[in-house]
């Protein structure tokens, strides 16, 4: 019998042949300050999140911008949590080893109240997320509009069943 990623999905139903699963991964972006409080606090939320990584029930979308933007909020950040440059780099590591890395090839700019936000915002959009997590909702009013929900990491984790 043949395995391989297809093959495990399938499933014989006697009335219609062969069905397949074809539930797709939820498709979410983070936001700098859910990664800072995952690394400053392993009891949390955004710890668990990142835990998750990797895992089925999800998947995270990142860019270039938004990969930098993480590195330098933790290395500014990162004596405070006893995180040296090197902790901080494979960490980064294991995310972009197992993250959707997207470019953004089209701006929307300006959306948000804060331009600095606009690149997570285009990241959700050109990876189809359907939700940004964030601590900092209303820095994303207007994602609505690209039918993107932002939700806090415990709102996300309660959604696939692994709330705290």
């Amino acid at each position: 019998m043949r395995t391989g990623p297809l093959h495990e999905r399938a499933k014989l139903d006697k009335r219609n042949g062969i069905t397949y699963d074809t539930i797709m991964k939820r498709r979410i972006v983070i936001d700098t300050n859910v990664f800072i409080s995952a690394l400053r606090s392993r009891r949390g939320a955004s710890y668990r999140l990142f835990m998750l990584l990797g895992g089925k029930q999800f998947e995270i979308s990142v860019s270039v911008p938004l990969i930098l933007e993480y590195e330098d909020a933790a290395k500014r950040l990162g004596r405070e949590f006893g995180l040296t440059h090197a902790d901080i780099g494979d960490i980064l590591d294991y995310v972009c080893s197992v993250a959707d890395l997207r470019e953004i090839h089209f701006l929307w700019r300006p959306i948000l109240k804060d331009p600095q936000d606009d690149h997570v915002l285009e990241l959700a959009v050109e990876a189809s997320a359907k939700f940004i997590v964030s601590y900092n909702r209303r820095d994303f009013m207007g994602a609505e509009k690209f039918g993107i929900k932002v939700v806090t990491p415990n709102e996300f984790l309660k959604g696939i069943g692994e709330g705290i």
